[in-house]
């Protein structure tokens, strides 16, 4: 689905930037609900405000209702049949193949030092192999985030401060 919405979305109808995208897809992360449902009323907000909000959201859930509930009333029937199984087993594959893409196309946006990549490198570790609750790893990491962006903030506006008064300084000096 994420390959769907980014062509959809940045490539053909211009909605919403690469960097937007991308931040829908952090905060859809971290909030309640399917990321396609969450990235779409983000999209809709932002385009035409709550009511914009509301009918994207509609347009993607809608059709979802309607063929689960046409699947739901045959699916004892038709799991047996051997050329849907073996349907079902080449969409598995092909679901692999577009998260894998996804994946690859958005670390390149986002992991784009040593430090980000080690960050993702130890949440794929704590999750993966420890099995610690990727809730707990996504807040983490925002916390993370956001004390670093905040040390780096601050830091830039001490130098900033130091420049100014080093040029101050030497203004008052060449007065003398």
């Amino acid at each position: 689905m994420l390959p769907i919405i980014d062509r959809e979305l940045c490539q053909k109808k211009g909605w919403v930037s690469q960097d937007e995208l991308i931040d829908y897809y952090a905060i859809s992360q971290a909030t309640p609900g399917i990321i396609a449902v969450n990235v779409a009323t983000f999209c809709g907000h932002k385009l035409k405000g709550s009511l914009g909000a509301a009918v994207s959201t509609l347009a993607v859930v809608i059709p979802s209702i309607i063929i689960i509930c046409l699947l739901a009333s045959c699916i004892n029937t038709v799991e047996k049949i051997p050329v849907i199984k073996k349907a079902l087993m080449g969409i598995n594959i092909a679901v692999a193949a577009n998260l894998s893409y996804s994946i690859i196309k958005l670390s390149g946006k986002t992991v784009s030092s040593l430090f980000t990549f080690s960050l993702f490198a130890l949440a794929f570790v704590l999750v993966y192999f420890f099995k610690v609750n990727v809730v707990l790893v996504i807040f983490s990491s925002a916390f993370l985030g956001v004390a670093i962006h905040l040390a780096a903030r601050k830091m830039g506006n001490g130098k900033a401060k130091n420049a100014a008064a080093s040029t101050d300084s030497d203004a008052g000096e060449g007065k003398e």
